[in-house]
């Protein structure tokens, strides 16, 4: 919470005894919040608190500035969470003066709470992105907000879409980041190959059916697969009325080819084409001072700001 300044509530007293007519005492700022431009330490160290919010986010008291005025929902990847997903951006965002927001979703229904909240994204999609209408709808209420922007990584840049497309979502988005995404599904160790090779035999819903239980959403990312089709049914997977852009990595190990994250009609980053020094992969992205500075600008295109360029190592990150 903001406290006032000694010196100035000072000042508007002695301008207040003296019958002069002042403006009101500015409020001190927070101290901002620490960024960590490295993934794998932070992660691993929010992966010991089970079930909590990232710094910077999940404040349900927050209210919207005039400056940013739309909420960010961060939606994290496949075994993910809100936590160990999200160590940069929740409190980047929240340092820019964003209401940021994080939630777990598909969580695992063999695991009994709250454990059940450390690998999140194992569930169907279409169960996820009912979870994430419910969320997106409780941060409107609690910020008095008309729509959200959305932040996803990996899994979490196609199940909002899902919301948005056939949830009945679109209408509360505006704008629609992705970091890593897989609008053409991925081809991980030639899996969705081997997955349409499969079909015409039977047994591609025979592998499908015994992985419901534990890893519903894996096949669903396949290249190829009936929800990577259903979701560019209708010319694409873009919804009308969102601004949707993307930011790649070409050292990414999980999106294969890494292609898949670019999509005609959205804004699509490739973050080498940036810095050739940033060696940033699938998990790194999302802790990549790159990324970070296309997601800001992103965010907020009417005050873009300059992309850095440094060294940046695969999961160790920024190590200027």
């Amino acid at each position: 919470m903001r406290t006032p300044r000694l010196a100035g509530a000072v000042l508007a007293l002695t301008a207040l005894v003296a019958g002069v007519t002042t403006a009101p005492a500015q409020a001190a700022p927070n101290p901002p919040l620490p960024v960590p431009y490295s993934f794998l330490l932070p992660a691993v160290i929010a992966g010991l608190g089970i079930d909590a919010d990232p710094p910077g986010a999940n404040d349900w008291d927050c209210q919207p500035s005039p400056e940013h005025p739309t909420p960010v929902v961060l939606v994290h990847g496949l075994t993910g969470n809100k936590a160990t997903n999200w160590q940069t951006y929740a409190p980047l965002l929240a340092n820019e003066g964003y209401c940021v927001f994080a939630l777990t979703y598909g969580q695992s229904t063999l695991a009994p709470a709250p454990y059940n909240q450390v690998f999140g994204g194992l569930g169907p999609i279409e169960a996820s992105a009912a979870q994430l209408s419910v969320f997106v709808d409780e941060v409107l209420a609690a910020t008095g907000a008309a729509k959200v922007d959305i932040l996803g990584h990996s899994e979490g840049t196609l199940m909002p879409n899902y919301y948005a497309k056939f949830l009945d979502g679109a209408g509360k988005i505006d704008k629609y980041v992705s970091i890593a995404p897989l609008w053409h599904g991925t081809d991980l160790a030639g899996l969705g190959t081997l997955s349409l090779i499969g079909t015409p035999f039977g047994l591609t819903p025979v592998l499908n059916a015994a992985l419901q239980p534990f890893f519903a959403s894996g096949p669903q990312l396949l290249a190829g697969s009936p929800f990577i089709e259903k979701m560019r049914s209708g010319g694409g997977p873009a919804v009308p009325g969102i601004t949707y852009t993307n930011i790649v990595t070409r050292y990414d190990e999980l999106v294969i080819p890494y292609t898949s994250g670019i999509e005609p009609g959205m804004t699509n980053f490739v973050v080498q084409d940036f810095c050739g020094l940033d060696l940033s992969e699938h998990f790194q992205i999302v802790a990549d001072p790159v990324a970070a500075a296309l997601v800001l600008n992103a965010l907020d295109p009417a005050h873009p700001r300059p992309v850095p360029c440094q060294l940046v190592l695969p999961f160790v990150g920024n190590v200027v």
